[in-house]
């Protein structure tokens, strides 16, 4: 017995050496690049230690209205309910995962009612506990553990992912709600002032001062306005719906604040001009202590701290689910491996059973048993070693995947910021430029009214006017849709 038990120890010994190095556990060898952001001036000049991917969502947000509509989307949104579906059955698989080392228990119980001939029927019974425990001398347990740790891990960047993106999408939703306002105003001012001039052909025509031509001109011009009216308020319907289908909700009105009420992402960078003499007098022109200038600084680069490659890496979901699935797909080729190793099952009943063999006896006794069992494959048609190169292959895969995502990640950071910069540049030109045509729009008009402009100058100038007040709004929209674009792509918002 003593030989037998000695023989089994050193059998197991040395099948646990063999195995030696299917217990190792995944390290990450995967650099990200030092310019991984780019080598362009704006990118150096935006750079630091922080980064405002650090900011939470309510530091990022300020604007308390669109805080409570952010809140209410991620309370409410089927997509982000379902990821979080997602990661609580990840979390069961690996509560099954863990149970694996612990042995199975069963209560099988059975009873027989046998007649041979003529003889008496015989009744017999088994009352048995059967216990199974598999052996992890190889480490197919802990590499199956090990990689439902690694799924769970993906659940959970998966369910930030969904998050951020809703939290981007809901934001810029919201910000274009403001613009299409700020748009519809100007129109229906422009709306009242092309109004006016309308009515100034028209006296001019009916004194034989103007032509039938230049007031059908002047009101085709005017019926414009009145359509691009029309289609804003349909546009501003369409976003409110599609907020609407974030908070799963039917078709309602969208709350929100005037645009510029509230800073994007830093007190410093706040969507107003530094006060002076000129936003003075924009002031006293709206008369509503708003500026219909917004402002470039919530665009400038020197506001936005992106941080350094290590930064991103740390924060951006996607970047640490494509990292999880390279360590779940190491411990998948470890558990590939370990089949190639024998596997090794102990197996033990006891119960009470009346039958002992070819007797039967009553009352029943108490039977206890214990096997173990070794299972060496030798030929299993090509399935271990095609499942062991196969899981290879995936791992490689991801690894490739892996620096793309990095790759893809730094190309986002650099466009983000490009797009702030050329916000930033046009925004000068276009607030210049809404300056001059107002000038010139005024002046036409009192040229027209004097009988030393025609009509076409004055329909020239306001046409001019408008489309440049129409894209200066759309600039500036524009110019913060790349500020949230550039806060997720640094892994903002996951917090």
């Amino acid at each position: 017995m003593k030989r037998l038990s000695v023989f089994f120890a050193t059998a197991a010994a040395s099948l646990l050496l063999t195995g030696c190095g299917l217990y190792n556990k995944y390290e990450h060898d995967s650099e990200v690049p030092a310019e991984a952001f780019g080598t362009s001036q704006d990118v150096l000049d935006a750079g630091g230690d922080t980064s405002i991917a650090q900011m939470s969502w309510r530091e990022f947000f300020t604007d308390p209205v669109l805080q409570s509509l952010i809140e209410m989307v991620l309370n409410h949104n089927t997509d982000l309910n379902s990821a979080r579906i997602a990661v609580e059955k990840s979390e069961a698989a690996l509560k099954m995962a863990r149970m694996a080392y612990l042995p199975s228990l069963y209560f099988s119980p059975q009873g027989t009612l046998a007649r041979f001939d003529d003889n008496p029927w015989s009744k017999t019974y088994n009352l048995p506990l059967q216990l199974s425990l598999d052996a992890d001398v190889f480490g197919s347990i802990t590499n199956k553990k090990r990689a439902a740790q690694a799924v769970l891990r993906q659940a959970q960047m998966r369910e930030e992912a969904v998050r951020a993106n809703l939290i981007s999408t809901t934001a810029q939703q919201y910000y274009m709600l403001q613009v299409l306002d700020r748009q519809l105003e100007i129109l229906t001012m422009t709306d009242s002032l092309w109004n006016a001039s309308l009515e100034t052909q028209k006296t001019l025509w009916e004194n034989g001062k103007s032509y039938s031509t230049a007031v059908n001109q002047m009101e085709s011009s005017y019926l414009n306005v009145k359509a691009q009216i029309v289609d804003t308020r349909r546009y501003i319907r369409a976003t409110e719906n599609a907020i609407c289908r974030l908070l799963a909700v039917t078709p309602q009105h969208v709350n929100r604040n005037k645009w510029g009420s509230s800073a994007l992402h830093h007190p410093d960078a706040r969507m107003s001009l530094p006060r002076s003499a000129h936003r003075d007098a924009l002031l006293a022109k709206n008369g509503d202590g708003t500026s219909e200038d917004t402002g470039q600084r919530m665009f400038d680069t020197q506001f936005l701290k992106i941080g350094i490659p290590a930064t991103m890496l740390e924060m951006r979901p996607d970047i640490r689910m494509a990292n999880a699935a390279m360590e779940e797909a190491f411990y998948n080729t470890q558990a590939a491996r370990a089949a190639f190793f024998p596997g090794i099952t102990l197996n033990g009943t006891a119960g009470w059973t009346n039958s002992a063999g070819s007797a039967v006896v009553n009352p029943g006794k108490l039977l206890l048993s214990f096997v173990g069992s070794l299972t060496q494959p030798i030929f299993a048609r090509g399935k271990i070693k095609g499942n062991y190169r196969i899981s290879q292959l995936t791992e490689e895969d991801l690894k490739q995947k892996y620096a793309q995502t990095v790759i893809d990640a730094g190309n986002q950071v650099n466009e983000a910021l490009a797009d702030c910069e050329a916000a930033r540049e046009k925004h000068h030109f276009y607030h210049r430029q809404v300056d001059v045509l107002r000038e010139a729009y005024t002046g036409t008009h009192e040229l027209m009214d004097n009988g030393k402009a025609n009509y076409l100058e004055v329909l020239t100038a306001q046409e001019s006017l408008l489309n440049a007040q129409l894209s200066e709004a759309m600039n500036m929209y524009k110019g913060a849709q790349a500020v949230i674009a550039l806060y997720i792509a640094l892994g903002g918002a996951t917090k």
